[in-house]
């Protein structure tokens, strides 16, 4: 429930500041290609305390959200977004099974913009990250050990009229870990991963 609170009041926010002419308000869609961070397994039946890492293998994900993006001068904007993110990773565990790992969180990226060329632009800045849920197949995980997070997020993008694509790159800046309850696992939550979105002006 409070996650559902928090999600109304951004929402919210967003949709009064929309009303301002001098700013364009939207909202958008994508992928996610890419992963999380590593997984370490204690070695039980080896000599020692042997720790196993292994990392995870790339897959896909999505998003969906709203944008704020005003001017600063006629080739600078400032865009920060809202958005529901799952992300989906896979690792190889020491039986040779694969264990899928997910994360659902709100990501909330503050965007500094520079037009380059015609509609192209170039961007950058960081990624507030608050980790909703996270989910290893047959693991029973614990909460990470922060719930907020910060990423950094750049890429590429146009603008042809109302309708903006771009591709960027986001990565996490700090390891942020959850265990297993009884099992001697732990799994980093952070993100690297390719995003590509198309966002609407309305």
């Amino acid at each position: 429930m409070k996650n559902v609170f928090v999600l109304f009041m951004l929402l919210a926010s967003c949709t009064i500041l929309g009303q301002d002419k001098r700013l364009a308000f939207g909202v958008k869609a994508g992928l996610n290609y890419g992963d999380n961070g590593k997984i370490e397994i204690s070695d039980l039946t080896g000599p020692g305390n042997n720790i196993l890492s292994e990392r995870a293998d790339d897959r896909v994900g999505y998003h969906l959200g709203v944008f704020l993006r005003g001017k600063l001068t006629d080739n600078i904007y400032i865009k920060p977004e809202l958005q529901y993110t799952v992300n989906n990773s896979t690792y190889d565990d020491v039986s040779g099974a694969n264990l899928d790992y997910n994360i659902k969180k709100l990501d909330l990226p503050i965007l500094v913009g520079i037009t380059v060329l015609g509609p192209i632009h170039v961007f950058g800045g960081p990624a507030l990250q608050y980790i909703v849920e996270n989910d290893l197949e047959d693991v029973r995980l614990g909460d990470v050990k922060n719930e907020f997070t910060v990423g950094l997020q750049f890429g590429a993008g146009i603008q042809l009229g109302r309708l903006n694509a771009d591709i960027r790159y986001e990565r996490g800046l700090s390891k942020n870990r959850a265990e297993s309850i009884n099992e001697g696992i732990r799994v980093d939550s952070r993100p690297n991963q390719i995003i590509l979105g198309l966002a609407l002006d309305l």
